[in-house]
């Protein structure tokens, strides 16, 4: 993509409203633009990091054995009067009338509806297990919506919902959820600590949260430091198999958010203790019958009688885990992308358009970077170089390769790792071979 033909509309000053730096930084690097409170419209180079995420997420997620769906935005009130959370859930909730004076709602989570799919469709003990999720934009009437894409109104939240005969079988789902969440986070080039967690609105008794480290993190976490060591990436995961030992080495060392700290167990794990700032980017619920029951959600089992099916939810906020990567990853200048989520892998900077010679062998890496799949942003503006570098600084792409006239003359062009600040020197091809992947 070439700059001057993008839309990319950064600030050089940050807006007043912005208060923690992923804020600042996603307005100043041109990724959002509000709309409303809470509420943002995603930019070109927002939006590709946005499809990063949710591309990875829904990965992990088919590999986890979970089926793709779309449920609708807008949902019936009378699904939520059948479960009791209609008049309960508070004025969070978006509710309206349409033109035909039907009660509805902007759904802020999706329990409800996914059983009566169910509930519909599934009578017997033979068409389970169920794993299903969607990836669809949610609506929280948030009092007072702060923080950018942190804690907004509208945002973008991948669910999955699982539905068992019985309770072994709702705990074999929610260990998949477990050791997926992990292997999710983790090749986003974020390291997730799991952490027993209150079930809240959602219900149920068996809950965890997924907590990424970052120093501007919303709470402060302790944690064993075996759980920021782990890696489960490249692991083979058997996700047929029996998970219980793997979910148990995790649950079984100490983690807590900071309303949940046991200053006992903490001073006995003396140097093995870990203390930081986290942000919450995922939370699995096993909750039973909880919905089942109240929505007539029933299978008949292998001796023909009916029960109620065991069910379980598992979100992960999309949209959410665009901020809290750029609170895990910048500095002064701006952001710092992993590579799995940089919107492009390589800033290639022309210091002088205005020369044929610069032009014509920017355009040469240019081509040879596309034609080797590299996703490549090529700032071909007739732009000062301090205002080139302060922007591509600003968008944090993890490699930039640097051209100016001189160099290229003698086939030397600059290259410079975004996150260490480090330039070599190199030829151009061993420049493009170094930055292409």
């Amino acid at each position: 993509m070439r700059w001057s033909q993008y839309f990319l509309p950064t600030l050089k000053e940050t807006p007043a409203e912005a208060q923690i730096a992923s804020h600042r930084l996603m307005l100043r690097a041109g990724m959002i633009r509000q709309s409303s409170a809470g509420i943002y419209a995603w930019l070109p180079l927002g939006l590709r990091v946005l499809r990063k995420i949710e591309n990875i997420v829904r990965a992990e997620q088919n590999a986890a054995g979970c089926i793709e769906m779309l449920m609708s935005t807008l949902q019936p009130a009378e699904l939520w009067r059948e479960s009791g959370r209609y008049d309960a859930y508070g004025p969070e909730m978006l509710r309206f009338t349409d033109r035909h004076e039907r009660e509805m709602l902007y759904g802020p989570t999706n329990e409800e509806q996914i059983t009566e799919i169910f509930r519909a469709s599934v009578r017997s003990y033979r068409q389970l297990p169920r794993l299903l999720y969607h990836i669809q934009w949610k609506f929280r009437d948030e009092i007072r919506p702060r923080f950018g894409v942190m804690r907004g109104r509208e945002f973008l939240m991948k669910d999955a919902y699982s539905f068992d005969l019985d309770r072994a079988g709702a705990i074999r789902a929610y260990n998949k959820m477990f050791i997926c969440y992990l292997r999710t986070f983790e090749k986003m080039g974020l390291k997730a600590i799991p952490m027993r967690a209150e079930t809240g609105p959602i219900g149920g008794d068996l809950s965890h949260e997924f907590v990424i480290l970052a120093e501007t993190g919303e709470s402060e976490i302790a944690y064993h430091r075996d759980l920021g060591s782990f890696n489960l990436a490249q692991a083979a995961i058997d996700y047929e198999g029996d998970l219980q030992p793997m979910v148990d080495s995790f649950t079984a060392k100490y983690a807590a958010t900071d309303s949940e700290r046991d200053p006992v167990r903490e001073a006995a794990l003396g140097d093995a203790l870990v203390t930081g700032r986290g942000i919450e980017v995922g939370h699995i619920f096993y909750f039973g019958t909880k919905y089942s029951k109240a929505m007539n959600a029933v299978v008949a089992g292998p001796d023909g009688e009916e029960s109620a099916v065991e069910m379980g939810s598992y979100g992960i906020g999309v949209s959410r885990l665009v901020g809290a990567a750029i609170e895990a990853f910048h500095d002064d200048s701006g952001i710092l992308w992993p590579e799995a989520l940089a919107p492009f892998r390589v800033g290639l900077i022309n210091l002088k358009a205005d020369d044929a010679a610069c032009t014509a062998g920017c355009e040469r890496i240019y081509q040879d970077l596309l034609t080797r799949g590299c996703e490549v942003l090529y700032d071909d503006r007739p732009e000062r170089p301090g205002v080139k570098f302060a922007d591509m600084d600003l968008i944090g792409l993890p490699h930039q390769i640097i051209v100016g006239p001189r160099g290229l003359a003698k086939d030397l062009i600059e290259v410079k790792d975004r996150r260490t600040g480090a330039r070599i020197e190199m030829t151009t091809e061993a420049a493009v071979a170094a930055v292409a992947g």
